[in-house]
């Protein structure tokens, strides 16, 4: 982010060398705002009156105060300036790219679709003039852009983890004695700290469609999926957000997901901010306004979810939807909003935490206990060794798998209950803690997942409200590779794998797809995509909200680490995790202010917001939120 001051081009520290007194159109910006203000300020400061509190809350389109804008070309400047001017202009906090646009030729002004995709790299792609030998023409050029590419942006605000060589070419032409560009990419290519400065991740909120079995008691029709998108945080992000919403699910939650606003529906006002009670008063097009009471709730309850993702600074206390006359559709509080219509179904605040303790019993752990407590049932008396459990997100029911992998058993959290008999038995000889059956895993639905793996294949099974049958789905994408530990989302609708490959283990994600009929269902997994690309060793991961989840891995060559990653495969905005040694299992609730779990080399440890690591246990393994 540059400035300009009293003629000369300043660059902030770290930047490329500093341009001399007068030089040509580099990287040149107006920067605006509390800057502007600051400077114009400095001179009048006050030094007396009342201390009033600043509200930083989003309340509107424009919260941030500083904006940055690019700078026109300049008469006579050089194919290789005006192009580097360009893609300086396009990192501008302009809605319509007005600026960047004067950079073209008439012909592609007309042609050019800023918003067809953005290529994101690892540094802003170097531009040099491509060599054309055998040619010469003194009123054409061509300019190579080159760099390292690490994702992609779609036209639906889709991101995707990409890693190759990024080269494209910019032609340049002599119109009206100016050079000018005439034949480009369509789309954006930004350096990856430019592309952090002007873009965030939000979640959009859809319904999950549980088709064949949709029509099932224990089936949550209001169970919301978050669907992470990268919009521009300084171009109207309410009404970015919204528009966004209204636009339909991503194309890989598409199959899984629905939207209770009725097909065609837009905004009907253009801009759109909380008001001063933070309440948000949507005006909808036509095909909202014949939907009856309850639809529009859940319409509105997709949008109470989405804002508050982009205002996260503040709470939204109210959605009211209304026609393009101002008349009232419904509204929807805070309140209720997160009592009915709250994403991971059966995710409670007061949910405990677990592990299994030196003695073989599973104990339980408030955030502020300070000694664990056996759990009611069978397996809090140690009398079944375990090796890995997981606690249904009613706390009523638990899962075990027993300590040579071989068996799973479930069981009441009850006094007076027997463990009886394994409900799944391994296929495969136990070899190791790596062998026989996963760590089963809840949803909010009630149903039990495992996966039974062996050294060559595996099997990914389900039971209904863990008591059923074992049901297999099929996991196509697998080709050959071996399950290692799952883990699946509350709403039942997206499942994290971690997937073995000759040696390596890599965390993917996976869409759960239901077909065939309500007594024969048909379960599978489908399109398979990394979370966490960058390592090639994982360790351990645990959903840790709507779209996030806790990762434990290293990258080649490096040591292990934990992090938060979002499950579009970009790196989350959340804290920096502080390091903790020789983690083997890590747990998170969907509830981001509950810490975190693990079992480490120092034991069972907690990590509580804002602090560092604590032992809680220094013998214990398996840690585990319910889920």
């Amino acid at each position: 982010m540059d400035t300009e001051r009293g003629g000369e081009h300043v660059e902030r520290a770290g930047s490329r060398p500093r341009a001399r007194r007068g030089a040509g159109p580099a990287r040149k910006f107006l920067l605006l705002g509390c800057a502007a203000a600051l400077l114009a300020g400095c001179a009048s400061m006050p030094d007396g009156g009342e201390v009033t509190s600043v509200d930083q809350s989003p309340r509107s389109e424009g919260e941030s105060q500083v904006r940055v804008y690019g700078v026109p070309p300049q008469d006579g400047a050089q194919p290789i300036n005006i192009v580097r001017s360009f893609l300086d202009a396009t990192t501008s906090d302009e809605a319509d790219f007005r600026t960047a646009t004067q950079y073209l030729a008439k012909s592609a002004k007309r042609t050019w679709r800023p918003f067809q995709a953005t290529n994101v790299l690892q540094e802003r792609p170097k531009a040099e003039p491509k060599l054309q030998p055998n040619r010469e023409d003194a009123n054409a050029l061509t300019v190579t852009l080159s760099g390292s590419q690490v994702a992609t942006v779609d036209d639906s605000h889709a991101y995707t983890p990409e890693e190759k060589p990024y080269h494209r070419t910019i032609h340049l032409i002599k119109e009206g004695g100016q050079w000018r560009i005439d034949r480009l990419p369509n789309g954006l290519v930004l350096g990856l700290s430019d592309f952090q400065r002007i873009y965030r991740s939000v979640n959009k909120y859809y319904f999950a469609s549980y088709n064949s079995e949709s029509q099932e008691p224990k089936a949550n029709r209001n169970a919301l999926v978050a669907d992470p998108v990268y919009l521009r945080q300084r171009i109207k992000p309410i009404t970015a957000s919204v528009e966004a919403l209204l636009s339909g699910p991503t194309d890989w939650l598409n199959q899984v997901t629905t939207s209770a606003f009725p097909s065609g529906t837009r905004l009907a006002a253009s801009d759109l901010a909380l008001d001063d009670s933070n309440a948000l008063h949507v005006k909808l097009s036509k095909q909202a306004v014949s939907t009856d009471t309850a639809q529009c709730k859940r319409m509105a309850a997709q949008l109470f979810f989405t804002v508050q993702d982009m205002t996260r600074a503040s709470k939204v206390s109210e959605v009211e939807l209304q026609d393009d006359s101002d008349n009232s559709l419904c509204a929807l509080s805070q309140e209720q909003a997160e009592r009915d219509f709250a994403p991971s179904p059966g995710t409670g605040r007061a949910a405990d935490e677990y592990f299994i303790d030196a003695d073989h019993k599973v104990v339980a752990m408030s955030d502020s206990a300070t000694e664990p407590t056996p759990v009611r049932g069978p397996f809090g008396t140690g009398h079944t060794p375990l090796r890995s459990i997981a606690i249904s997100r009613g706390e009523d029911t638990a899962a075990g798998v027993s300590g040579d992998g071989r068996s799973l058993y479930v069981a009441a959290m009850e006094d007076d209950i027997k463990r009886g008999e394994p409900l799944l038995t391994s296929n495969g000889p136990a070899k190791g803690a790596d062998s026989g059956l996963t760590a089963p895993s809840w949803d909010g639905l009630g149903d039990l997942w495992i996966a039974d793996r062996d050294a060559h294949s595996s099997r990914l099974l389900r039971m209904r409200e863990g008591k059923g049958d074992p049901e297999e789905v099929s996991v196509p994408g697998l080709n050959g590779r071996r399950i290692k530990a799952i883990k699946v989302a509350a709403d039942g609708i997206r499942i994290a794998i971690l997937v073995e490959d000759k040696g390596r283990t890599t965390l993917q994600l996976g869409r759960v797809e239901r077909g065939g009929s309500s007594a024969h269902p048909v379960l599978s997994v489908q399109e398979l995509r990394p979370i966490a690309p960058q390592l090639e060793d994982v360790v351990a991961a645990s959903w840790a909200g709507g779209s996030r989840l806790v990762v434990v891995g290293r990258e080649s060559g490096g040591v292990q680490q934990m992090q938060f990653m979002e499950t579009d495969g970009s790196a989350s905005n959340a804290q920096t995790l502080p390091g903790v040694n020789g983690v083997k299992a890590v747990a998170a609730s969907e509830d981001e202010t509950r810490p975190l779990i693990a079992d480490a080399t120092e034991g069972i440890v907690r990590l509580p917001l804002d602090s560092n690591w604590k032992t809680v246990a220094k013998d214990g393994t398996a840690p585990v939120y319910p889920g």
